[in-house]
């Protein structure tokens, strides 16, 4: 199954750190095997694999964790020594707490918070970072994600969020961010964090310093990497999508979709339209991300990626990728240096 793409907005955002420091980014982009012509197209998307390639080019070019985007840089094994100093606590809570007591050290770092809202029922993470070096507020939005994937990963279960909210104007790829914290999503507010229900700071934690060094062999992009759980409706029709486009080139009607989902088609419609989605665009993802896929792996005729993914020509299918990307299957893939490598 093709794992979700990643807007271009976010790789011209990660790099500006190394631009910033003089550091070549062609070399960089070609790490990720990202055409560096992508670049001058917000429609264009690339891979998991092709941005986790990337972000591990520029985390050894910079030398630092926040790849040159914080007010200071963090020395590599920070973040490791951060959570292994968390991993001691009685609870979530005080492990939030040790965290952000530990950032709070190193001067020039990100502003860290846990809140308890008026009531204690809800618990808040607020980050604040420089705007001046974080003007695509990338690293801000990287630590609230980061953190709220590692609180899951240190109690064993995913913390349902119950909002996001980011103390500026919408950005264009403004679509993006339900996907990437799967909760309602708020712009324009007086801060930048995340909501979740308080009885989870007394979880216990389960990991032990095994878990955890096999974890931190795949940070923090691991953190990063969307994990589906299938808690919304949403998840559970782009799962069955995907799994349909993997055996047969034609994916199934909301109909069809509907009944394995054990609900009718005015449910379905009902409940996607209010994750502010709808199952045409869950199909034309599904099929956008396993095109992009396809085309950057490089190993199969376009006509064949065509065919496999349902369409009847190849007219139609460099139309559809157009509109998708804002180019064509053979322009992405003769800007490409190559198949990544899976992360």
């Amino acid at each position: 199954m093709a794992k979700r793409t990643i807007t271009v907005h976010h790789v011209r955002a990660v790099l500006r750190g190394a631009e910033r420091r003089g550091i070549d980014t062609v070399p960089l982009l070609q790490a990720g095997h990202i055409p560096p012509l992508l670049l001058g197209d917000d429609r264009a998307r690339v891979t998991a694999a092709q941005f986790a390639g990337l972000f591990r080019a520029l985390y050894r070019a910079t030398q630092d964790e926040f790849l040159g985007l914080g007010s200071a840089p963090s020395r590599p094994g920070t973040f490791a020594m951060m959570c292994y100093a968390a991993l001691g606590c009685r609870d979530l809570g005080a492990a939030i707490e040790r965290g952000t007591t530990f950032y709070g050290l190193f001067p020039g770092g990100p502003d860290l918070a846990l809140e308890r809202e008026p009531g204690g029922a809800e618990a808040v993470f607020t980050v604040r970072n420089d705007l001046d070096r974080d003007e695509d507020r990338f690293l801000a939005e990287c630590l609230v994600i980061i953190w709220h994937r590692l609180c899951s990963w240190l109690i064993g279960r995913r913390i349902p969020l119950r909002w996001a909210d980011f103390d500026y104007p919408p950005p264009p790829h403004k679509d993006e961010y339900s996907t990437l914290f799967g909760c309602p999503v708020r712009f324009g507010t007086d801060r930048t964090g995340a909501g979740f229900d308080a009885h989870w700071l007394t979880a216990p934690l389960v990991r032990d310093e095994a878990a955890l060094e096999a974890m931190l062999g795949g940070a923090p992009f691991e953190l990063l990497s969307r994990r589906e759980y299938g808690t919304t409706v949403a998840e559970q029709v782009r799962h069955a999508l995907a799994q349909s486009l993997r055996n047969s080139p034609r994916l199934p009607s909301l109909g069809e979709t509907a009944g394995r989902l054990a609900v009718s088609p005015a449910t379905l419609r009902r409940r996607l339209q209010e994750e502010a989605t709808s199952f045409q665009q869950l199909k034309d993802a599904v099929r956008r991300d396993a095109a992009i896929a396809g085309l950057a792996e490089g190993r199969e005729p376009i006509a064949e990626l065509a065919a496999r993914l349902g369409f009847s020509e190849d007219t139609s299918f460099h139309r559809a990728f157009r509109r998708w990307t804002g180019t064509t299957p053979g322009a992405y893939r003769i800007g490409g240096v190559g198949p990544p490598a899976e992360p």
